[in-house]
């Protein structure tokens, strides 16, 4: 193998445990220390979830801002937005405001958590001026199809009765019809770019709640509920908008925000991380690079519906680079990734252990983990 010159390190973030940059930085320690010769340039990424807003501030020179706003249980909390570097667009990143990482374990049920957090952090951000907009829609919470986004936003969802119906996506199953008349006026001004991490349906086998309700915390009782109130509503959308968004790729994304960006945003829908790539210059940064290591904190099946690796990978692949995977555990259909052109894939969960001790001592098994990639690299790298 010849001398390796210049590596690449970007990784997302190990979710729940370690972000992406304190990933590419332990990742980046293990090769510097087996390969002292070779330039490791350490690009943290993100696919629309969480560390999306650090990674757009980092490269574009933005500013961070702070707003009072409601998290997905309704408790006021200080959450982050910020403002790009051209002065102009707002980046949004639910997982702030409206994120899983904002509940404790016994919080967290997507019968009644609300987006309207996500809604506030718009509002804010109109407040400051902003008409452009970056929403990032990863990592949340909820599954209420974005109406407590859109709820914050001024829609009202009323039922039979016309009374306003309570935060969740249970209630949705009692949606009657959505009223318009407060929704922000200033939103017609605005252009709306959303950060999607999967290309899910809205509804259906791989739809938001079958898919991504148990790590919110449904039960398989509360999916098919769920999903239930999700083609329900994406009928009253349908007779308010005239928009079929149930089956459109990405309306899945974060509880049905998608559909919701879709319907009343006229938002455009696109892979968080080909958007966050572009905007941190990641074709200059490949010029010259001889490997790249990529990664999160689980690899499966799901990973190949848009998340960062998977569009880092392809990136490099189309720059004529190979590419390794380091993440914290595989799951199912991990073995999918060697056909999509990784070279290989490392787990730091070595043997079974519970979730709470892998999360734990996730730092120190990446610390391990990369130092045995780092070694084995310098075993085969020869002049």
């Amino acid at each position: 193998m010849p001398a390796l010159r210049k590596i690449i390190v970007a990784p997302d973030s190990f979710k729940e445990t370690l972000s992406a940059s304190v990933v590419a930085t332990e990742i980046a320690a293990a090769l510097r220390a087996q390969l002292p010769h070779c330039e490791v340039v350490e690009l943290p990424v993100a696919d629309g979830g969480e560390g999306t807003l650090d990674a757009l501030l980092a490269a574009t020179q933005g500013q961070r801002r702070i707003a009072r706003v409601h998290d997905p249980l309704g408790r006021p909390i200080n959450a982050e937005w910020g403002l790009l570097g051209d002065g102009d667009t707002a980046i949004i990143e639910m997982a702030s405001a409206s994120g899983l990482a904002l509940l404790a374990p016994h919080e967290r049920n997507p019968l009644i958590t609300s987006s309207a957090g996500t809604g506030e952090l718009i509002r804010a951000a109109l407040d400051a001026g902003a008409r452009r907009f970056m929403l990032a829609i990863g990592g949340s919470a909820s599954n209420d199809g974005g109406s407590g986004m859109l709820s914050a936003l001024g829609l009202r969802f009323l039922d039979q009765a016309d009374q306003v119906l309570p935060p969740g996506g249970a209630a949705l199953a009692r949606l009657a019809r959505i009223d318009l008349a407060g929704l922000d006026t200033r939103l017609a001004e605005c252009s709306f770019a959303v950060a999607c991490d999967v290309d899910n349906p809205l509804t259906g086998s791989q739809g938001a709640s079958a898919v991504f309700g148990p790590q919110k915390g449904a039960t398989p009782a509360m999916v098919i509920a769920l999903d239930a109130a999700l083609a329900h509503y994406a009928r009253i959308i349908h007779a308010t908008r005239g928009l079929d968004v149930a089956q459109h790729p990405g309306a899945g994304a974060a509880g049905g925000v998608g559909a919701a960006a879709l319907a009343f945003l006229d938002g455009s829908l696109q892979p968080g991380i080909e958007l966050v790539l572009d905007a941190i210059g990641f074709a200059e940064q490949l010029a010259g690079a001889d490997l790249l290591i990529t990664g999160e904190g689980r690899l499966d099946g799901q990973t190949l519906h848009g998340k960062a690796p998977i569009g880092v990978a392809r990136r490099a692949h189309a720059a004529g680079l190979p590419v390794i995977a380091i993440a914290g555990s595989l799951g199912e259909g991990a073995e999918r990734l060697r056909e999509c052109g990784f070279r290989a894939v490392f787990a730091c969960v070595p043997r079974p252990m519970t979730a709470a001790e892998a999360l734990r001592d996730a730092r120190e098994r990446l610390r391990h983990t990369a130092e045995q990639v780092a070694a084995l690299l310098a075993l085969t790298d020869r002049d």
